[in-house]
């Protein structure tokens, strides 16, 4: 490009700037096509990204141009997202399907030709905050590029059925309506912007180019007006759905939304576009003068569309969210009226309201109660929810159920509207447990590891409130915007909703066997609660106790409600549904049944026997939990389908994986076993076996196997005591401890012969046995801290690791000098070593976070497993007490990060995900359950 050229550009695209988007037609119109074409391609930039380009535009014209024409092959990284093709042409450049490896989801992306300036990315991601069923959510913001939800459908086009464009219009409402609520104005609101997806739900998209409404200055132009001018119709296309004041150059709101919304229906209804013309300028011309014909369109339609397509913005429809009333009810009487029918109105509105009052005790009286109804509400396929702390948990309002769900190992809350068809994932909640709702049904409280958070169900990021320095075990939130929440260690803790300093409420009771408190629940009054205090030695000893927010932990203010290993939930009355009784309940599972106790919460006392409502509810003893929850207004929610012997400790409960050995370039090398759903593996000092612990074909229990290399054969070692998980070989490889889910740790003779002998306390798991057969290893469940069993003189457990932090996962170097586990201590899981089996020293191995340590045969590397699924190698050396750590080295990533072992020639053996569809979570609603109690 000559430097002629360049000034041409320059001169053009700065007169071109100062003017209206109308004047700029007519400038432009004049100019050559190649010229006109270039710079029509920065004001586009410019107005996309309101001047993001990182240098003048002179400058960067022909760079611009240049790397505009360059396209992403498919198998190319594109940051963390591996492009699979193209899908076409957008605003800002190309738009292309990716892969998300992360997630295991496809993408769109779309890509710019220069980088994104601060502002706009600020923007985008106030934008991406957005979480709307009708909306495209933005994912991810690159230093060029938008990462936004993929969605499969076709625009609208041609004249649709009046029934069909009301459906797609109130799901374009809601869309606009929760944008504006967030100050976010479309302005480019057109039919090729909006998707239908196979299922009927509308998408809209390109929010993400949009403007925020607080950063919108006067006499910014459309977005879109020089968008893909050098496309015959795409910029008459733009044009046409403009609002005049847009096309003015005047400053614009949310009622420029309106105005489209009302040319988009429009144009559903007709089949033919209500602005159009042989030029830009023309369908300008149009928007700003051209009459509207609303006799075209049905008589439904016509008092919407005159209140949208009212070119004095201050006449024409303020709030999107109107637009349902305009449809679906008569006109209300018209202001100019006056006010003089005001008091006659009143007094006969209350007329009305005491006789309909009166009819309605009558019904309430002599009507029949509501059916019960039962129904299924199912999650997206590829997720799971099948563990503890998936609790399903429904809007006090009834009308939506929030569960932590499960891909790729990955947890993040699902929200699922009973009224909706799709689930909706809350962005910033990943790695989210024990959700709780709000009172006013608006938030959703949650733990991640060492957090408690909450966020806007509505859209906006998660906030933190506090540091948790346990594992969250449940939550509540009362009216007064107070939460009281549990850990897995220690009793209750109370925080302002707004966040701030914990402080200690409840203390476990030591002589009455108490590990921890949990499950906490609000009644009514919102000053007590129920909770459970969970004894983990003998459940039949855990309860659910009543206390104040006034009490002082350790006093004896509270008050035993009812003598079961469960949580617990009030709920109140329904009063006004025909057929109730009034009463209030509590709900609890006794051996996987759900029952219903009535219960009066001003007395904190139970005051009639209980009556099963649901059964085979899941249920998980190691947590003294139930997956059910219960809304204000008479609907429940469980979880069914015998995950009884599902654990906290299924790292990878959900996934069908396959051994396979890799070597040290992370190449694979061999596959040993069948394809399963395996959490646990453990070769045998000599190499020969590999140990695993399966999931049955049922779904309901897991043992332990052993793997014969030599023969290539596979034979059930564990038998009986429900769920037995985690082998680990003794030195010798003579015998295998493990542990029995809910019961405790036993050890047993490889070659099968022999009982079982008791090696643990109950909830304990064994990690590792040292080399001399001296040390078994183990990791309390309850308490999350290391503790030792002597193989030795009295044979005495005692404590090695014993803090307020969760350890797990112990290895012992094969030299028994060292130990290597995971803490969270630092609020991220990190591996450590400390001296074994005195303490003298502790070392932090990993940089930035770290999980499953294994040590090397020879002890001269620690393997580990690193936040981005790399799979590290450190070399170590020790002396005496010293330990010197080297930097670690990534060797391969893996798929799944999770257990794995490493043999004597320096092979990995790593779990590989198998492709599969997994099921649906199977969520069973049931509506009015109260009026099927039997009185």
């Amino acid at each position: 490009m000559t430097p002629e050229r360049v000034r041409q550009i320059e001169e053009l695209y700065h007169a071109a700037r100062e003017r209206t988007p109308v004047e700029r037609v007519a400038l432009l119109a004049h100019a050559d096509p190649e010229l006109r074409g270039k710079v029509e391609s920065l004001l586009a930039q410019d107005a996309l990204r309101d001047g993001v380009l990182d240098r003048p535009a002179w400058e960067g014209a022909h760079s611009l141009l240049d790397t505009a024409s360059s396209r992403l092959t498919p198998g190319t990284q594109l940051g963390p997202y591996k492009i699979e093709g193209p899908l076409g042409q957008g605003g800002m450049g190309e738009v292309y399907r990716a892969r998300d490896p992360r997630l295991n989801r496809d993408v769109a992306i779309k890509v710019s030709a220069a980088r994104f300036s601060e502002r706009f990315e600020r923007e985008a991601k106030a934008i991406a905050a957005l979480n709307h069923p009708n909306i495209c959510q933005i994912y991810d913001v690159g230093p060029n590029y938008l990462v936004m939800e993929l969605i499969e459908g076709e625009s609208p086009k041609g004249r649709l059925p009046p029934e069909q464009v009301e459906r797609i219009a109130l799901q374009i409402a809601d869309a606009l309506e929760a944008a504006h609520e967030k100050g976010i104005t479309h302005r480019d609101l057109k039919p090729g912007n909006i998707k239908l997806k196979p299922d009927g739900t509308v998408k809209v998209l390109d929010f993400g180019l949009a403007k925020v409404t607080a950063a919108t200055e006067p006499g910014e132009t459309s977005p879109t007006l020089t968008m893909g001018v050098t496309e015959a119709g795409v910029i008459l296309g733009t044009a046409a759905y403009m609002a005049p004041e847009q096309a003015r150059g005047q400053k614009v709101d949310k009622r420029a939304d309106i105005w489209a919304f009302g040319v988009v229906v429009w144009e559903m209804l007709t089949g033919e576009r209500l602005f159009k013309g042989e030029s830009t300028a023309d369908v300008l011309g149009k928007v700003l003068e051209r009459d509207i014909d609303l006799t075209r369109v049905p008589e439904k339609f016509r008092k919407l569309l005159a209140r949208c397509l009212d070119r004095n913005v201050k006449d024409r429809l303020r709030d999107i969210g109107e637009a349902r009333f305009l449809l679906d009810t008569p006109s209300a009487l018209h202001a100019s009226a006056g006010l003089r029918w005001l008091w006659p109105a009143a007094a006969a509105a209350f007329a009305l309201a005491a006789l309909a009052l009166g009819y309605a005790q009558y019904r309430h009286s002599t009507e029949e109660p509501p059916r019960v109804e039962r129904f299924s509400l199912l999650m997206p396929e590829k997720l799971t929810s099948n563990r503890q702390f998936s609790l399903p948990v429904i809007s006090p309002d009834g009308r939506s159920v929030a569960i932590a769900m499960f891909t790729d190992q990955q947890s993040a809350l699902w929200l699922r509207d009973l009224d909706g068809l799709n689930a909706r994932m809350l962005p910033g909640t990943e790695g989210a447990a024990y959700p709780f709702w709000s009172p006013d049904s608006r938030s959703l409280g949650f733990f991640t590891q060492g957090n408690l958070n909450r966020i806007d169900v509505t859209g906006g990021p998660a906030l933190t409130l506090c540091e948790v320095e346990a594992i969250g075990r449940g939550g509540a939130w009362s009216q007064n915007d107070v939460i009281v929440y549990g850990t897995a260690s220690g009793g209750l803790f109370r925080v302002p909703a707004a966040g701030g300093t914990p402080v200690v409420l409840t203390a476990p009771d030591p002589a009455a066997g108490e590990n921890n408190h949990r499950a906490p629940w609000f009644l009514p009054d919102g000053q007590h609660f129920l909770y459970t205090a969970r004894n983990v030695n003998d459940a039949t000893k855990t309860r659910v106790y009543v206390d104040s927010m006034d009490a002082k932990p350790g006093s004896r203010a509270r008050r035993e409600v009812l003598a079961v290993d469960t949580n617990a939930v009030y709920v109140p009355p329904v009063l006004s549904a025909p057929g109730f009784s009034g009463t209030g309940y509590l709900l609890f599972v006794r051996e996987r049944t759900l029952m219903a106790q009535p219960f009066d919460p001003v007395k904190a006392q139970t005051t009639g026997d209980a009556v099963p409502i649901a059964e085979q509810v899941n249920y998980f003893s190691n947590a003294s939990q139930a997956q059910f929850s219960a809304s204000r207004n008479g609907t429940l929610v469980y979880v069914s389908g015998g995950a009884a012997a599902w654990t906290a400790f299924m790292y990878a409960a959900g996934g069908t994986k396959q051994l396979t050995w890799f070597d040290r370039g992370g190449k694979p090398a061999g596959t040993v076993g069948m394809p399963a759903n395996t959490l646990w593996v453990a070769l045998s000092p000599d190499g020969s076996t590999v140990a695993t612990d399966p999931l049955d074909t049922s779904g309901n229990q897991r043992d332990v196997w052993l793997h014969d290399l030599r023969r290539g054969t596979a034979s059930r070692f564990t038998f009986g005591r429900g769920t037995n998980i985690f082998p680990v070989w003794s030195p010798d490889g003579s015998r295998i401890a493990f542990t029995s889910v809910g019961v405790g740790a036993y050890v047993k003779s490889a070659s099968g012969i022999g009982a079982d002998e008791a090696l643990g306390k109950a909830l304990s798991t064994i990690t590792d046995w040292s080399r001399d057969g001296r040390y078994v290893v183990e990791v309390d469940g309850s308490l999350n801290d290391i503790w030792v069993i002597p193989q030795f003189g009295d044979k005495k457990p005692f404590p090695y690791v014993n803090s307020r932090y969760a350890e797990r996962n112990a290895k012992l170097s094969p030299d028994g000098q060292w130990l290597a586990y995971v803490s969270n201590e630092s609020r991220r899981d990190e591996v450590y070593v400390q001296t074994f089996p005195e303490h003298g020293g502790k070392w932090q191995i990993s940089t930035n976070g770290g999980d499953f340590p294994v040590w090397s045969r020879d002890g001269r590397e620690l393997y580990l497993i690193g936040a981005d699924r790399k799979l590290m190698a450190v070399e170590v050396k020790g002396s005496g007490k010293s330990l010197q750590a080297g930097v670690p080295k990534p060797l391969f990533e893996v798929a799944v990060p999770g257990p794995f072992d490493v043999s004597k020639d320096g092979r990995f053996l790593v779990q590989v995900p198998v492709e599969q569809g997994l099921a649906s979570v199977p969520l069973t609603v049931v509506t009015n359950w109260q009026a099927g109690l039997k009185k």
